[in-house]
């Protein structure tokens, strides 16, 4: 059942848009509903998000003693998480991570755990103050996660926008705005596990795990700053989705429109198609 949620909603949200800037290698567009930001390549808007990321941390370690973090594993945050590893002037030792979500049923060892991805991306290449990893391993495990989650509040949360228009795990026909818990087990829908295959994460469909534990919507719009990256071709439909449609649980990720602080980074690829006849970026 489709669920809809307080906010403002447009059908046709960028012809409305009071600003529209375009720089050497990026058009910004600046709205009521959320600040986007699309660049001419995968690279320039990885390293862009990196760089809001970046001096958010740098911000916000010179209020408070640590920061707490948030963090998805998907090939889209490749370009990112790389250019944010490289980022000067952060003290990492007072950086807390978490991660967004978990397959269940995959042997520990196997490379697609969101954690391996995680790992050899970004922890254990920074001397992070803590990682707290999800141990998919039953609902003792899911509630001391939530737990952990909730000891002080999340400052940043560098995310994506899946293919369905799922959140972390929060696919639609699980997605709950109003959810009660920050962490809980869902099932994943067909669309969300054939994209694991289409990004090449396993080799057909029905080696995806059915189920996973995932951080749920209230959890992620509990972050301070958020910073979501979506490139690519496959992603256009949704990020128009998510800029267009009504604020619903059918595209989970339109909820960021009500989020104060977000942020969407974009490639010409995953931009929505009403940008095909903008200025060549070769402008100045």
């Amino acid at each position: 059942m489709t669920r809809r949620h307080k906010g403002i909603s447009a059908p046709h949200l960028f012809d409305v848009t009071p600003s529209r800037r375009l720089y050497a290698n990026r058009f910004m567009v600046t709205c009521s509903f959320m600040n986007t930001e699309i660049f001419a390549s995968r690279q320039d808007m990885g390293i862009a998000a990196a760089k809001a990321a970046a001096d958010f941390l740098r911000h916000t370690l010179s209020q408070q003693d640590t920061v707490r973090t948030v963090f998805a594993a998907a090939p889209s945050q490749n370009e990112m998480l790389a250019a944010l590893r490289e980022a000067e002037g952060i003290d990492w030792k007072r950086v807390v991570a978490f991660h967004m979500d978990e397959y269940l049923g995959l042997d520990p060892a196997a490379p697609q755990r969101f954690a391996a991805f995680l790992n050899e991306r970004l922890f254990d290449r920074l001397p992070f103050r803590e990682v707290h990893l999800i141990e998919p391993e039953g609902i003792e495990s899911v509630k001391q996660y939530e737990t952990l989650l909730k000891t002080s509040p999340i400052d940043l949360i560098c995310l994506g926008i899946g293919e369905n228009g799922h959140l972390a795990f929060n696919d639609p026909p699980v997605a709950d705005f109003d959810d009660f818990h920050w962490v809980k087990v869902v099932e994943l829908d067909g669309m969300c596990r054939q994209q694991q295959v289409n990004e090449g994460c396993f080799a057909a469909f029905d080696d995806v795990p059915k189920q996973a534990v995932t951080l749920t919507i209230p959890a992620l719009l509990s972050g301070k700053r958020l910073i979501c990256t979506v490139p690519g071709p496959t992603k256009r439909q949704a990020v128009t989705k998510t800029l267009n449609d009504p604020v619903s649980t059918a595209c989970p990720a339109t909820i960021l429109r009500n989020h104060d602080a977000c942020t969407l980074f974009l490639d010409q690829d995953s931009a929505p198609s009403s940008f095909a006849s903008i200025p060549s970026f070769s402008s100045s």
